[in-house]
């Protein structure tokens, strides 16, 4: 099977994560560069990578990368490209763009002139003038960094954060991808407790919940390259046969979901029963003061208020301050907050242990993380109560 290269880009902080996952998915040739891990495959690897990939945003078909300093340069070099491996005849196929720092500055014209290089090009192939594009998508980009232009096809579709099982969602959700990062970068482990009393729609608790099971986040969904013919169905197929029987069925595992407002818990059970792990978290309404557990060596992690509306700032902060007495009482646990308010430690009243700078969104964000003592070997996997 021929090798492709492939792009799976990732938010910003976030690149070692989805390195991670890419070398755990078998695949080691990888160059990681600011929001994407470049790696090389094959065909195989586009089924699986859309399917497994967590913490990365899409699966990108990488077909040529150049320099390109004038128009002409980017319709021919574009041109060289082997486009009609992958595009059919009746292939669809829409142009994106985005430049930074680079002489060819407008996007709109660079998509026009990709979008004309490869029509030339079909047609010098296909040996026909008018293409119809009713047929299967591929949606190509233009990337220019610095003058080089990256051609790619995105293999995803919708982005990967879309895993299928949020059909409601309260006012301000953490993306999938984010609350997986979160749990990853914990190391929280599926015989501890963990503990999330700002759970909203219930994210966290069901990334970690699918972590725990070894659930692949984009087992219920389809992706646009399932239409593509150059990918077999049967690779889809056993593709999704490999993730189904990766399941854990075994484990125990205990989760706590917990916020105040009511109609955020509903559709968090909702969410969790959609993404089949309702059986391993317990939600309910109350107040972040009132969260209790007997089990030692647990975990708390969560997304709670950062106070970025106009009059929330004290309320937010005076909610910090209470965090760090509350919190404080779970003494062998380890916790991990995520905010943007750049006082949260002093407010808390602790220094984190490590903190690492993260993207909600468009908001920038540090994800605070607390170490709690190492359990005695006796109480592994005896914790829970």
């Amino acid at each position: 099977m021929a090798k492709i290269e492939l792009i799976a880009t990732a938010t910003f902080g976030l690149e070692e994560m989805v390195k991670l996952e890419v070398k755990k998915l078998g695949y080691e040739k990888m160059t990681v560069e600011n929001g994407k891990v470049t790696f090389i495959a094959d065909e195989k690897a586009i089924p699986r990578a859309n399917l497994w990939l967590r913490t990365a945003d899409r699966v990108l078909l990488k077909m040529g990368e150049f320099k390109a300093m004038t128009f002409e340069e980017l319709f021919q070099k574009t041109k060289a490209l082997p486009w009609e491996e992958w595009i059919p005849e009746n292939g669809k196929f829409p142009v994106n763009g985005k430049s930074i720092k680079s002489q060819l500055f407008s996007v709109s014209d660079c998509q026009a002139i990709v979008k004309k290089a490869i029509v030339e090009r079909l047609k010098e192939v296909y040996g026909i003038e008018w293409f119809k594009e009713d047929g299967a998508e591929f949606p190509v980009e233009v990337a220019l960094l610095k003058d080089t232009a990256t051609l790619t096809i995105d293999t995803s579709g919708a982005g990967l954060h879309k895993r299928g099982y949020r059909a409601k969602a309260n006012e301000a959700p953490l993306k999938e991808t984010l609350a997986a990062a979160m749990v990853l970068i914990s190391r929280w482990r599926e015989d501890r407790v963990l503990i999330d009393p700002f759970c909203g729609s219930g994210t966290i608790p069901i990334e970690a919940a699918m972590i725990g099971k070894n659930i692949a986040p984009g087992l219920q969904r389809k992706f646009i390259s399932e239409g593509w013919e150059r990918i077999p169905k049967s690779e889809w197929k056993s593709a999704r046969v490999e993730a189904m029987k990766a399941i854990r069925q075994d484990v125990d595992i205990r989760i706590i979901g917990s916020d105040v407002d009511e109609k955020a818990i509903e559709i968090a059970k909702d969410n969790a029963y959609e993404a089949g792990v309702d059986d391993c978290i317990i939600f309910s309404r109350q107040e972040m003061g009132q969260i209790r557990s007997n089990g030692k060596y647990g975990y708390i992690i969560c997304n709670p208020p950062y106070g970025e509306r106009l009059g929330e700032k004290k309320e937010v902060q005076r909610l910090y301050t209470r965090m760090g007495k509350v919190f404080g009482r779970f003494d062998t646990w380890s916790k991990y907050v995520i905010t943007s308010d750049e006082e949260f430690e002093k407010l808390y009243g602790k220094t984190a242990s490590k903190k690492r700078k993260l993207y909600n969104g468009r908001i920038k964000v540090d994800y605070y993380q607390f170490f709690g003592p190492k359990p005695p070997k006796s109480m592994l996997g005896n914790n829970r109560k």
